[in-house]
């Protein structure tokens, strides 16, 4: 048989054996890291830790004194910050737990890293690697920590779903009025409450329209179980016959039972929308005064009310009116909103509100609504929110 060299099958290519070995792990690798870091960049991985170690500072620093005494020298005011720091991270943990850390930490100073017991006679001999079993103890409490924080955050989660519940996914359709709505809490849950619903009425239209955005004191699980709280009597009182006036005053008392002597108050601004006469009838118990830009581009301030719901029994409310027309803007915020901080603890401010809004009249709620938490989110960079955000605006049209 005759070989011919051209007809012959070129051998297939040999793939370098390095190579071959190396691809796999770092398909593996990229897996790990992307499970890791839930595909996260580095520079937000980054941020991340940065809110995380502020958190975390505010956290232990609120019960540090850090004010230097007048001649106490510098070393020794330094020596007594650290020692406070020391014992705020140490109080946050449970008496077992600052027992098994203050004896990694005792292991993990040994001075040799060794120590070496032997008995009387002779006869036993120990010799400890105090930094391995330093080191282990401390990932012991580590997983401790781990399983609390699960615990926690799988709690949070469904307090957030359920508080989700609470708040309309998407406005309902009022004639003569568009609207928008959003709201970013501080934490997992928040304290904001804003709801626009239909209430029976016995005016010509056979209904009218309640719309409230409401700020509970503080932030966190306690300020969202208020917030629950608020949202459900609102909802109940609200179908008894009465002005808004009443609606307040009941409020207000069933908030008095319920606020720990005025400490746990609410800011509230409710407002009833006529859609015949298009008139709005509000009262602003305490709370940011909303902006009404009028078509003409004058801008008026809703301020009639009262003090806030649960501070003071019997407290007096009353209402003020105002008729929309087509083309006039509603801007209802809490206080999350103009008190947002930048890195230089510079804050938003209503002036800033009112020049975004003054650009974006021509927009649809839904887009002037993007506009300003785009602008907000500018602004703030990446500074830590300290508050919950929620925005509500109304175009008449």
């Amino acid at each position: 048989m005759n070989w011919n060299p051209q007809r012959a099958a070129p051998p297939p290519p040999r793939k370098d054996k390095i190579t071959a070995r190396v691809e796999p792990v770092m398909v593996r690798l990229e897996k790990f890291w992307q499970r890791v870091t839930d595909g996260m960049k580095l520079n937000e991985l980054w941020t991340q830790f940065q809110a995380d170690a502020r958190f975390s500072y505010r956290l232990y620093s609120q019960d540090v004194d850090s004010t230097r005494t007048a001649g106490v020298p510098k070393r020794k005011h330094v020596f007594n910050v650290a020692r406070q720091f020391f014992w705020a991270m140490l109080e946050k943990l449970s008496p077992a737990r600052r027992v098994l850390l203050l004896i990694a930490l005792v292991l993990i100073l040994f001075p040799s890293g060794h120590a070496e017991w032997q008995s009387g006679n002779g006869g036993v001999s120990i010799n400890l690697d105090t930094h391995f079993w330093g080191g282990l103890l401390m990932f012991a409490l580590l997983l401790l920590e781990v399983a609390d924080r699960v615990v926690m955050k799988r709690d949070l989660q469904i307090a957030k779903e359920i508080q989700a519940w609470l708040l309309p996914a998407s406005p309902p359709a009022v004639p003569g009025l568009e609207i928008a709505f959003a709201t970013r809490p501080a934490n997992t849950v928040a304290g904001d409450y804003y709801d626009v619903f239909a209430r029976p009425s016995s005016s010509s239209s056979g209904k009218t329209f309640l719309m409230a955005v409401a700020d509970v004191a503080g932030k966190s699980i306690p300020a969202a179980m208020l917030m629950a709280t608020f949202q459900a009597s609102l909802k109940t009182l609200c179908t008894w016959p009465g002005s808004l006036v009443e609606l307040l005053a009941r409020m207000n008392a069933y908030a008095c039972g319920n606020s720990q002597n005025g400490r746990r108050f609410t800011t509230a601004f409710i407002a009833e929308y006529d859609p015949v006469p298009r008139t709005l009838t509000y009262v602003n118990a305490g709370h940011n005064n909303p902006i009404l830009r009028r078509q003409s581009g004058s801008i008026e301030r809703l301020q009639v009310g009262g003090v806030p719901l649960g501070i003071l029994d019997n407290a007096p409310y009353e209402s003020g009116a105002v008729t929309l027309q087509s083309g006039d803007w509603l801007v209802i915020f809490t206080d999350g909103v103009v008190e947002a901080e930048n890195q230089q603890q510079e804050e938003y401010g209503e002036a800033r509100l009112f020049a975004v809004l003054q650009a974006g009249v021509t927009y649809a709620p839904a887009a002037l609504l993007n506009y300003i938490m785009g602008d907000l989110d500018r602004f703030v960079a990446n500074a830590p929110q300290h508050d919950d955000v929620t925005l509500m605006l109304l175009r008449a049209t």
